[in-house]
């Protein structure tokens, strides 16, 4: 999420909210003691239908803020510059406000990235000391679930998988086999470690892959779930090759 979609929920979200909780100054995202009266119930008048109209987009800029990592800001001070830019009287400029959110949050990137990398880094070199695990010279890493006995595709075949994608903590990104829907697709037109794999799968075959994050996503990572330098692991089973 670039720094102009958080200001803009920011300013939609947090501005005078008034749902019954209480923050103490200087308060932080990630230690924030809220004391919640009640539940904001559907409104069924027009001030109850402001305040949770003032919740609900308060709940969407913290799940925004939890999602890009952005847990260390002063909540009084951020209400603050909302009310002083919708009052006119900042003291610092938009140009110099998005160019310190933009270098804050490619630090908190950066250091999130790292720890992705060393994390993958380390469950691959542990991985492959595991009986049944092969290593590519390229460092993808597999294991033969089910042998198969069919013709291999080629790097220019078109391919019908089945297939569940989790990261190393076991997180979930994709899986064709939990939308009961198998996948087509060439295979020249997937990550790197599956277009490895697959032309050395013969059709019938189920394999899990491990594959190294340079051979995958890299550091742009994918999606809101895929960090940058993330390790994937896929169970992958080729039904068949398309003619």
């Amino acid at each position: 999420m670039n720094f102009k979609n958080v200001l803009l929920l920011a300013l939609l979200g947090m501005f005078t909210i008034q749902t019954g909780f209480a923050q103490k100054k200087g308060k932080k995202v990630n230690k924030t003691e809220n004391t919640i009266s009640a539940v904001v119930e559907p409104a069924n008048d027009e001030k109850n239908m402001e305040e949770s109209i003032s919740y609900a987009f308060g709940v969407v800029l913290g799940n925004n803020l939890k999602q890009t990592k952005i847990n260390d800001l002063d909540l009084d001070v951020l209400k603050q510059g909302i009310a002083d830019v919708l009052e006119g009287k900042t003291t610092m400029s938009n140009e110099a406000a998005g160019q310190m959110v933009n270098e804050h949050m490619a630090k908190v990137q950066e250091e999130a990235s790292k720890g992705q990398r060393e994390a993958g880094e380390k469950f691959l070199e542990e991985n492959k000391a595991k009986d049944g695990v092969t290593v590519l010279p390229s460092g993808l890493q597999f294991e033969v679930l089910t042998k198969g006995t069919g013709p291999f595709p080629k790097s220019t075949d078109r391919v019908t998988t089945h297939y569940h994608g989790t990261l190393i903590d076991g997180t979930v990104f994709d899986s064709s086999v939990d939308r009961g829907q198998p996948a087509t697709f060439p295979v020249n037109g997937v990550i790197q470690g599956w277009q490895e794999a697959l032309v050395l799968m013969p059709v019938g075959s189920k394999w899990r892959l491990y594959v190294p994050s340079d051979l995958a996503y890299g550091a742009r990572g994918a999606g809101q779930t895929i960090g940058p330098h993330s390790t994937l692991i896929f169970d992958v089973e080729l039904l068949k090759i398309e003619e």
